[in-house]
């Protein structure tokens, strides 16, 4: 795998705003309650990791269903490369995670971690890499929930992915 490039941090540990450094065209930041910040190209997310591949159909409001094939590396595989700061043995610290998704465009979407991760929800949820044998490259990645029925969650573009925990109120705090 190649060695991704350390991302700056953000004002705030609880803030989704990007990192303050621009993210390279075609690139993607995860940061936010981790201990790396990383910036990914789409070549390394097919150079890194495993390349799963998703047929779907999604409904779009506007033109009707769209029909696509896609392939890239699971979500879930990629973000642990940034270490999201949770004790991986607590699920009910895990599941208080959040991944907020943004898109080139300013298209944003937010998933749970118990929605990808493998004792809870499971999904297949993909950073695509190549839509309809095409290398997305130059366009950027794509988040893709084959599970969908609306494409309202298929972000195009992706330019960063904030991973953070809901904050707990000292009450919550003996319950995680």
């Amino acid at each position: 795998m190649s060695r991704p490039r350390t991302a700056p941090r953000p004002p705030h540990p609880l803030s989704t705003a990007e990192p303050a450094a621009a993210v390279p065209p075609a690139s993607l930041a995860l940061w936010g309650d981790v201990a790396r910040p990383v910036t990914l190209t789409v070549a390394e997310l097919r150079q890194g990791w495993d390349q799963h591949r998703a047929e779907v159909v999604f409904d779009c409001a506007t033109a009707g269903p769209q029909h696509h094939v896609f392939a890239g590396p699971l979500l879930r595989d990629v973000v642990t490369v940034a270490r999201p700061r949770f004790d991986p043995a607590r699920r009910k610290e895990r599941s208080r995670f959040l991944l907020a998704v943004r898109g080139g465009d300013g298209h944003h979407t937010v998933l749970s971690w118990a929605e990808i991760d493998a004792d809870f929800g499971d999904a297949p949820v993909l950073l695509a890499t190549r839509m309809d044998d095409r290398d997305l490259d130059a366009a950027g990645t794509q988040l893709v929930v084959p599970s969908d029925r609306c494409g309202a969650r298929y972000v195009s573009a992706v330019t960063g992915i904030w991973i953070g925990a809901h904050p707990l109120t000292g009450a919550d705090r003996s319950e995680a």
